[in-house]
């Protein structure tokens, strides 16, 4: 693979040594420099060639500094300049960052901050082309459902979802809340061939243990007081479809074992019913917790979890494929604008950065809920760092200890826990909040925040 071209960068100044000493070190820094020794001839050069980079004194004859600014910023608006000159002043700086100068540097300047600016100036064009690019990448987004992705590992989870959606086994998909595990067995569904027939979701975390089961079963006419006619359950719902049973590591014991017979008999007894209904369903199902470590520790049944997990699907967490978040970033950004009205349509460099640097303990969910709240706030077309949550700074910097150092490692339980507490503190106290950014119920979060003492 060939190295990729050196920025391409034009400077500008009718001072001839002025112009061959900044020529001369933009050279060395590797730099593709053309150097003019007039306004005008720069300004041929913008009209006929491209540039990452423009820096150009302020006071020059005829097409001075300031103009040779305005029509660059016209012919070619991913370039970014830089104006130089001798004759510092504020009112100056001023005016050419209203132009929309990138920096300002007053003569004599030090080596060292000409190619910092320099570094920095290019990194922004960096990233405005790499966002333009994904939000090419975004428009081509076509199809009822997409799980937006440049992650290797993903994509082969992708293909492997692919691959065992027409034979109809059961799956299991595990991973963090709010990696998107609806999103994925939705994607199950519709590249099988019940794909035409009904998906059925139902959070089994949510329920108590006879809502659930009247839910799931549905009841005969008189089961109990108050049911005066008969009603198929979810699973009836499904027939012929799919039924994704999020949460399932949450079922009590007694429903593990009526979900048990239903998928080994594929019959069910509706509550208070005696006669077995026969289904025609596959069954998809999803945890965030270690179902192998419940297994052994009996609060799983061992013949449930192999009757489901016939493949797994492992979802990563969003800070284990950092390059899909600005992906993701302006996938949500298009979804809310457009849902909202609103004409936002680029994220400034540094909101990017450190969206792309922050940890997301809520994973995309979370992603999404940062990119809805920008979008809300946002006042033109750009979605600014102001527009982020204050405390999102404080929680990107947080560092997860290296896993070779035993003291580093605690239990499942333990960094839940920890990580609630974390977003609780981070919404507030707000336990709505708290539970759209994890990724579950507000029951479920309550039933967590009893378990782990957080009230």
């Amino acid at each position: 693979m060939s190295p990729p071209d050196p920025p391409r960068l034009l400077v500008v100044d009718d001072e001839a040594a002025a112009l061959k000493n900044l020529a001369h070190l933009l050279r060395k820094e590797g730099y593709a420099v053309t150097a003019c020794q007039s306004g005008a001839a720069g300004l041929k050069e913008v009209q006929q060639h491209e540039f990452d980079l423009l820096l150009t004194d302020l006071r020059m004859k005829g097409v001075d500094g300031m103009a040779l600014l305005r029509r660059t910023r016209d012919l070619q608006p991913d370039c970014e300049v830089i104006v130089v000159t001798g004759f510092a002043s504020l009112d100056s700086a001023v005016a050419a960052m209203k132009e929309g100068a990138f920096h300002y540097v007053a003569k004599p300047y030090r080596l060292d901050e000409v190619r910092q600016v320099v570094k920095s100036a290019l990194d922004v064009v960096r990233l405005k082309r790499e966002n333009r690019e994904l939000r090419r990448r975004i428009e081509g987004l076509q199809g009822p459902l997409n799980i937006v992705t440049q992650d290797l590992g993903l994509q082969r989870l992708l293909d492997t979802a692919r691959q065992v959606a027409p034979t109809d086994c059961n799956i299991l998909i595990t991973g963090e809340s709010g990696t998107g595990k609806e999103l994925m067995a939705r994607y199950v569904h519709l590249h099988s061939s019940r794909a035409h027939r009904p998906f059925v979701a139902v959070n089994c975390g949510a329920l108590q243990e006879e809502l659930l089961a009247n839910e799931l079963f549905g009841h005969e006419r008189g089961a109990y007081t108050g049911a005066d006619r008969q009603k198929g359950g979810l699973i009836e719902m499904a027939e012929g479809g799919t039924l994704f049973l999020d949460e399932i590591g949450e079922m009590t014991p007694a429903m593990q074992v009526k979900l048990l017979r239903v998928i080994q008999e594929r019959e069910l007894l509706r509550v208070g019913g005696t006669e077995p209904v026969s289904v025609d369903v596959r069954f998809i199902a999803a945890t965030n917790r270690d179902l192998q470590e419940h297994v052994a520790t009996g609060r799983f049944r061992a013949d449930l979890f192999f009757r489901i997990n016939v493949v797994n699907l492992a979802l990563p967490p969003l800070r284990k494929r950092r390059d899909d978040v600005p992906l993701l970033a302006f996938y949500f950004l298009k979804k809310f604008a457009l849902a909202m009205g609103k004409p936002v349509e680029d994220i400034a460099p540094d909101a990017l950065t450190l969206l792309s640097r922050y940890d997301y303990p809520g994973n995309v969910r979370e992603l999404a809920n940062l990119v809805e709240r920008g979008v809300a706030l946002a006042r033109g077309k750009l979605l600014e760092l102001a527009q982020l949550p204050e405390g999102l700074r404080g929680l990107s910097v947080r560092v997860a200890a290296p896993l070779n150092e035993p003291e580093s490692l605690s239990s499942l339980d333990a960094n839940e826990a920890a990580h609630i507490a974390r977003v609780l503190e981070f919404t507030g106290g707000n336990r709505n909040q708290a539970a759209d950014i994890l990724g579950i119920d507000r029951v479920s979060l309550w039933r967590r925040i009893k378990r782990y003492g957080l009230e």
